[in-house]
């Protein structure tokens, strides 16, 4: 939807309705990632792509009769329909696409959410792509991380769900269509709700070349993080010793989280595990990252004692307590992990917790609500 977006601002400003065909599933070999779109303008331009040129006829002509009816439609394309050849999508895979019109009445947010979206500010749309009730297919969530919604998708149960869901795929920068039971219940089916992420990719950033970080790497890139390990020693540093990292980078930690932070690529999601418990690297390092205003999670590994002289030595560099305080250490929940894979499941249930404001406890021992 980005490459389009500008486009379409500039007939919704206008007060022009648009067709918008948005894939929303893709399965098999499909050309064409779920949130790529195709616009249909007032006067019969045709903006964007769904398929590489698969499929675009068909919802060009799609788009026309939508924008006439202003029904919406969620049609499949692909091998197992028997129109797949006649409309040229000879790749094999099958793909998903919500064609509905919108204008400033259907969508009276948009304006807000290209807003967002142009400032860098995470934002998520959930739209209803399949529901048993008519009415309530098109209809649309506006979803932030701390903010409230704006819009409805027929009921409080169900925005209720949704919204839950589509926060943590917000933050995980995942787009995805979720399937529930027509009021939102979460095992039902009936109800199909394609959630749209604007936002980056949440940043794991390890610093320490150790077997620990390859298991933290791992679990990092299983929860939807970009991975980067770094560590000044290249005998170390290689990408075979961190096959689940995004990116391996041989560099004094300080230097390389001050640069990148420099260049605009540190948020509020980031977070950062400092495994090498070495002070020459450890102390340098937090230097820079508890003086960074925006960071999701600062952890450091260690043994108490390590802990310990650890905080003399930044106090000694002229941390504050309130900058101190930020520290996660000794890294991770009391899990009784032993191995590399259990300690970073141990870290990872930690930051996790920090970011959804956990407490960490068992759930059999707490009552009310589970998701904060």
């Amino acid at each position: 939807m980005r490459d389009v977006l500008e486009r379409l601002l500039e007939w919704w400003n206008a007060g022009e309705p648009v067709a918008v065909g948005t894939v929303v599933a893709t399965f098999e070999s499909a050309p064409r990632l779920p949130g790529a779109a195709m616009l249909v303008g007032p006067g019969g331009e045709a903006v964007g792509s769904v398929s590489g040129g698969c499929v675009e006829g068909a919802v060009y002509q799609l788009g026309e009769e939508i924008l006439e009816s202003g029904e919406p439609i969620l049609q499949r394309y692909g091998v197992s329909d028997e129109s797949a050849f006649a409309v040229g999508l000879t790749c094999g895979g099958i793909i998903d696409i919500f064609v509905e019109r919108v204008d400033r009445t259907s969508y009276p947010w948009l304006g807000e959410v290209a807003e967002d979206i142009a400032a860098g500010r995470p934002v998520a749309v959930a739209t209803v792509v399949a529901h048993p009730d008519p009415a309530r297919i098109g209809r649309r969530l506006v979803v932030r991380p701390d903010a409230p919604k704006l819009g409805s998708l027929g009921s409080e149960r169900a925005d209720d769900a949704v919204l839950d869901d589509a926060r943590g795929l917000l933050a995980s920068g995942r787009t995805e269509t979720l399937e529930y039971g027509p009021d939102g219940q979460r095992r039902g089916e009936g109800m199909r709700v394609f959630v749209s992420s604007y936002a980056p990719v949440p940043r794991l950033l390890v610093f320490g070349a150790i077997d620990f970080a390859a298991a933290v790497a791992k679990v990092g890139a299983f929860l939807g993080y970009r991975v980067t390990v770094c560590d000044a020693r290249g005998v170390f540093a290689t990408a075979s010793r961190f096959p689940s990292a995004n990116e391996v980078v041989v560099d004094w930690p300080h230097r390389y989280l001050k640069a990148e932070a420099a260049a605009g690529r540190i948020d509020g999601r980031t977070v950062i595990c400092v495994l090498t418990h070495d002070p020459k690297f450890d102390v340098p390092l937090l230097e820079v990252a508890l003086r960074l205003p925006e960071l999701g999670y600062i952890g450091a590994m260690g043994s108490r004692r390590t802990h310990d002289d650890r905080l003399k030595r930044l106090r000694e560099a002229g941390l504050t307590d309130d900058e101190l305080a930020r520290l996660a250490s000794p890294i991770g929940l009391d899990l009784g992990a032993r191995t590399p894979e259990e300690t970073a499941i141990s870290i990872a249930a930690e930051f996790i917790a920090h970011h959804w404001h956990g407490s960490g406890t068992r759930l059999s021992e707490q009552a009310g609500p589970i998701h904060h």
